[in-house]
Formats: structure tokens, C-alpha cells, sequence
């Protein structure tokens, strides 16, 4: 049997300094574990407060100095600036981009499952403020360093409901998937491209990742209706999120942009 070497430098991602945006939530700080491991630097940005910040990269149980966080509402362009100025100066150098921020802060305020005619009309600005008005924010006030480096990576993170419809009948008869949510990261799709047809010319790669659902303490009930729609028969389980995370963010993908890599179980194959 012939013994390929598969050349792990691709991957190594030492002395990259990466910023994730909604940093602090459960798939942010799996981004943040697959960078770190790769030999990256993780900055994490959220709106969370920075005492709830400090205890969730404790947790990661990272390198103390490879991680870093910083309290950022995406969705306020000067703050984006004045975080992004910071990390320059602490840090000297930004590498790769993730955009992960979406909109959790206005989750108990109201209902996200209303149907569509009802949807709350702040609701769906926020959402979009956040999920895209939040990308373009971060990604207009790095490509300035990225284009003087004339490298970068930019990885925009979209969802299955991104490129299909939600299939409502996996939800509680009377609750349906976000239009606001499905809206924004459809968005995400045209934006990756935009960004990659500006940013080739300057060496700059830009593409998404899109996730079908990562198991997150859903209940049995919605776990099996969901394994039906899926050809892997189950959700993904968080720490399949960081490979092909690192995929995207490194050597390993410098063939690939203005692309769509879809991680999903098969849920849109069939």
C-alpha cells in the first residue's frame, strides 16, 4: 500500500494573527481552537461584556498568549475601526478575517420564530445589521491593511438556510426559521464574491463556509427530525466545524476563492 505524506505545512498558520467576529459563541471559539492549533493567533470579537469574555477563553484552555478578546458590536462601524487599530498596534499584523457575528442579543426581547407576516420589523433590521452590515464593516476596514500587505484571507460564514429554503416542518408546529436570519446569510453568498472579484488583483482570497445545523443541546425531538433531512442522518457535532475552518483559512486553499464550501451532512445534496 502506497504511504502518502500529506505536507502539514500547508495547514500551519504559525505567526497568523486571525480575528473572529462573535468570538465569544460556541462556533467562534471552535474557529478559535482550530486556529491556535495550527499555530495562529485568535482574536476574538463580541458583543459580549469583557468579564463574560475573560471566562469563556479561560475555558478554551488555550495558550493565554495566543488568545485575545475584545468587546465589539459589529454592527457599529466605529467601533469595528477602533477595535481593529488596536490589534494592530498590540499585534502588528492581520492575517485572516472570519466573519461569524449574528444576532443574539435581541433573542429574548422577541419571538425569532414568528411567521413571516408578524416578523418584528426591529428584528429583521438588527439581523441584518449585524450578519451583513457587520462583514462589510469589518472587511471595509481591513482590506486597507490587506491590500498594503498584499495578502489575506477573508472567510464569511453563511448557513444551509443561506442557499435553501428552511424546512419549517423540522421545527414545533407554529414556529418557523428566521426570514431576517435566512435573508442575511443568503446575502453572504454575493458579498464573498464581490469581495473576491475586488481583492484577487492584491492577493487577497475571500471565501465562504457554509454550515448545515451543529448540535448545540437541541432536544431529541428536533435532533431526529433533522437527521432525517440529512444524508449523514445527524447534525454535526462543534468540533467538526474547525476543519474545514482551517481549510479555508490556510496554504492549503490558495487555489480557492470567491467559492462556497458547503459542510452540511448532505442536507442540500438531495
Amino acid at each position: 500500500m502506497t504511504n502518502l505524506n500529506v505536507n502539514k505545512s500547508l495547514f500551519d498558520l504559525g505567526g497568523k494573527v486571525a480575528i473572529i467576529t462573535g468570538g465569544g459563541g460556541m462556533l467562534g471559539r471552535e474557529y478559535a481552537k482550530a486556529i491556535v492549533g495550527a499555530g495562529g493567533r485568535a482574536i476574538l470579537f463580541d458583543i459580549l461584556a469583557s468579564l463574560e469574555m475573560r471566562r469563556r477563553i479561560s475555558d478554551l484552555g488555550l495558550d493565554i498568549g495566543s488568545v485575545a478578546g475584545f468587546k465589539v458590536d459589529v454592527s457599529n462601524a466605529a467601533q469595528v475601526r477602533r477595535a481593529l487599530k488596536s490589534v494592530l498596534k498590540k499585534f502588528g499584523r492581520i492575517d485572516i478575517l472570519i466573519n461569524n457575528a449574528a444576532l443574539t442579543d435581541l433573542s429574548n426581547r422577541f419571538d425569532r420564530f414568528s411567521p413571516y407576516e408578524k416578523f418584528p420589523e426591529e428584528l429583521w433590521r438588527r439581523e441584518i445589521e449585524v450578519t451583513l452590515g457587520g462583514a462589510f464593516n469589518l472587511a471595509k476596514a481591513v482590506i486597507p491593511h490587506f491590500k498594503r500587505r498584499g495578502s489575506g484571507v477573508i472567510v464569511n460564514v453563511c448557513s444551509i438556510y443561506g442557499i435553501v429554503g428552511p424546512d419549517n416542518r423540522i421545527y414545533e408546529p407554529g414556529k418557523y426559521r428566521s426570514l431576517a436570519y435566512s435573508t442575511a446569510k443568503s446575502g453572504i453568498l454575493n458579498f464573498t464574491r464581490a469581495l473576491a472579484s475586488y481583492l484577487a488583483p492584491f492577493g487577497v482570497r475571500v471565501n465562504t463556509l457554509t454550515f448545515g445545523g451543529v448540535f448545540d443541546g437541541h432536544d431529541r425531538r428536533f435532533r431526529r427530525a433533522y437527521g432525517l433531512r440529512a444524508m449523514l442522518g445527524r447534525m454535526a457535532n462543534r468540533q467538526e466545524v474547525r476543519g474545514p475552518m482551517l481549510f479555508l483559512c490556510s496554504d492549503a486553499s490558495s487555489y480557492m476563492t470567491g467559492a462556497n464550501l458547503v459542510v452540511d451532512g448532505g442536507w442540500s445534496a438531495w
